[in-house]
């Protein structure tokens, strides 16, 4: 029970890392606020889970930030940890970028973390141990073909959250990056393929494609009392794929 009593907001909690961290996170007993799109998938991935609160919302959407965090408190009854997990990445290449994609990709990934960051501060503030954790990716380090969107933001989260935890640290806070490789998950269809699974199995050291789990896992060590003296950090999740660039 490593995080008995705390009080988590998890965003992007519907499928993939952001619902086996809130799961995981109930597990070691935390109150949790579920956040997620309105398309179903929160209510039924949570609904047994009486630790688990679910918000279904656009995260873009004006005041999204503002009615997150009000009803997370609310709910919760105060704030110990914030998990920046929403995100999106569109393959477009660099002619192929719309303003529509470049503005959305930074939108979820990049302002709408920032913001929740910024309001939830204050809340962070007042519990003396506060924890942020933003889950930026391996491509924040890295380039593809047809990621240049997506790279640009996760950088961007990567450079902002170095700078919070510089910020925040005086606060009792620590802010930490995930830096999650190739991840079976529902933003990553590709994977299922088995050819295709195959060569980024083959990426890793370890020989095997990254689960949820294998996430959820190291953010509970940073949401947790034993990452008291980790803050700023790149917490790679990614089998070791970085060694091979």
């Amino acid at each position: 029970m490593r995080l008995q009593g705390k009080k988590a907001l998890i965003t992007g909690a519907g499928s993939g890392i952001g619902a086996a961290t809130a799961s995981l996170f109930a597990e070691h007993g935390a109150s949790v606020f579920a956040v997620d799109i309105a398309d179903g998938r929160l209510a039924k991935c949570h609904a047994d889970n009486p630790a688990i609160s679910c918000l279904e919302i656009d995260i873009t959407t004006e005041g999204a930030a503002e009615t997150i965090i009000e009803q997370a408190v609310t709910a919760l009854g105060g704030l110990d940890i914030v998990m920046n997990n929403a995100g999106i990445g569109y393959f477009a290449k660099v002619e192929d970028t719309t303003d529509k994609i470049w503005q959305r990709t930074m939108d979820i990934n990049l302002n709408v973390p920032f913001k929740i960051c910024q309001l939830a501060v204050p809340h962070l503030k007042q519990c003396g141990h506060g924890r942020i954790i933003n889950v930026a990716s391996v491509m924040s380090k890295m380039a593809d073909t047809g990621l240049t969107a997506y790279a640009a933001s996760k950088a961007g989260i990567a450079g902002m959250t170095r700078n919070l935890a510089l910020e925040l640290g005086k606060f009792g806070i620590t802010v930490n990056n995930i830096l999650p490789g190739a991840i079976v998950t529902g933003m990553t269809p590709a994977l299922q393929q088995e050819n295709i699974a195959d060569i980024w199995a083959r990426k890793s050291p370890l020989n095997r494609l990254g689960q949820p789990i294998d996430v959820a896992q190291v953010a509970l060590f940073l949401a947790s009392q034993d990452s008291g003296f980790v803050t700023g950090h790149d917490m790679h999740v990614d089998g070791g794929m970085l060694l091979k660039q």
